[in-house]
């Protein structure tokens, strides 16, 4: 799980221009700025630089960068879920 934090940090920085140091594991996507729009971006954003399909549903999980790379983690077919496509 370490190694998608690492990269969902990277993605959401790049994505949302934000310092990297400043975005936590634990830090909630509000506290980042990202609103509700703001996931939208960065589902489609991840799905583009992995090459993989996020269901919407999974959305409502995006709260927190280590949230988002666990629903990463499934979509790529490292988790428990059947996300991969």
């Amino acid at each position: 799980m370490g190694d998608h934090r690492a990269e969902v940090t990277k993605v959401v920085s790049d994505t949302f221009r934000l310092d990297p140091a400043l975005v936590e594991p634990d830090a909630t996507l509000e506290e980042l700025g990202i609103d509700s729009k703001g996931r939208i971006r960065l589902l489609a954003a991840l799905e583009i630089h992995y090459g993989v399909t996020i269901d919407l549903d999974r959305l409502d999980r995006f709260t927190d960068v280590a949230s988002v790379a666990d629903v990463l983690a499934e979509a790529l077919g490292t988790g428990e879920s059947e996300e991969r496509r």
